[in-house]
């Protein structure tokens, strides 16, 4: 309803409907994309955290898109709190082996067929693991054996560890050191400036085909006031401002309609 309303061919703060091409780069998107071209190239692991909402696993999905798969295979795991078997089984099946021979025949099956990627496909594996702040300590003692190739002379595939900021904290145990040791980029998203939160989503809305216009300039800084840099509490609020906004029959979104739409976010 709001769509036609504001004169927009879609709701643009709609995750569902924002395409790679068209994705905001924002200075973190920047940061991480340089990162991981980088690791593509070089392989071995990334390291990239931040709060709930703020794009990383986005700006991973605009470079697994930008890549071209005959000469780079990429997987993307999204985890929970599973067993080290159940971890291992899931790298088995997106790699499209055998889950057979317990533990010891899985990680066998896994590292031959890295490698064969690697060295005779010349399709080196890029293995994302998102939400990796909820792995176990089991599966990080298995991702340092993982990545030991050649007795620890060749990076064979890429590893990106994909988290929110308490992952920092568990790679920073000493039980962990070694797997920390083989870190080679880190990035820790900082969130949108206020300049580019406007960017962000007057950009959105242009994309959408609407003009700039249907907010005013105080309503723009009200919701950057609450949005926080954070692009998922700014698309929220603007989604919810839309609504009310064409429900009230208001053609131009102003602040009241943005205090509304705030408060609307808020849980009871």
């Amino acid at each position: 309803m709001y769509n036609d309303y504001y004169g927009l061919a879609f709701n643009p703060f709609d995750k569902q409907q924002i395409k790679e091409k068209d994705c905001f780069i924002s200075h973190d998107f920047k940061e991480m994309t340089s990162r991981l071209e980088y690791l593509k190239d070089t392989r071995g692991i990334g390291l990239f955290t931040a709060g709930p909402g703020m794009g990383k696993s986005y700006c991973l999905r605009c470079f697994a898109k930008s890549l071209n798969p005959n000469l780079n295979h990429m997987e993307y795991l999204c985890l929970s709190t599973v067993s080290v078997s159940d971890f291992y089984k899931e790298l088995c099946s997106i790699l499209g082996v055998s889950d057979r021979g317990g533990k010891t025949g899985m990680f066998k099956s896994i590292q031959e067929q890295i490698y064969y990627l690697y060295h005779e496909k010349r399709q080196p594996l890029l293995l994302a693991i998102d939400e990796a702040q909820y792995l176990s300590q089991g599966i990080f003692n298995d991702i340092k054996m993982l990545m030991n190739y050649g007795y620890d002379s060749i990076n064979c595939f890429t590893l990106i560890l994909c988290g929110e900021p308490h992952l920092n904290s568990l790679l920073r145990k000493p039980v962990n050191e070694a797997l920390r040791q083989r870190i080679t980029v880190h990035y820790n998203y900082e969130g949108l400036t206020d300049e580019e939160s406007a960017q962000y989503l007057l950009h959105k809305i242009e994309n959408a085909g609407g003009s700039k216009t249907i907010i005013e300039e105080s309503a723009l800084s009200a919701v950057i006031g609450q949005g926080h840099g954070n692009p998922r509490i700014l698309d929220n609020i603007m989604n919810s401002a839309l609504m009310l906004g064409a429900q009230t029959e208001k053609k131009v979104i102003d602040t009241e309609v943005i205090l509304a739409a705030t408060d609307s976010q808020q849980l009871g």
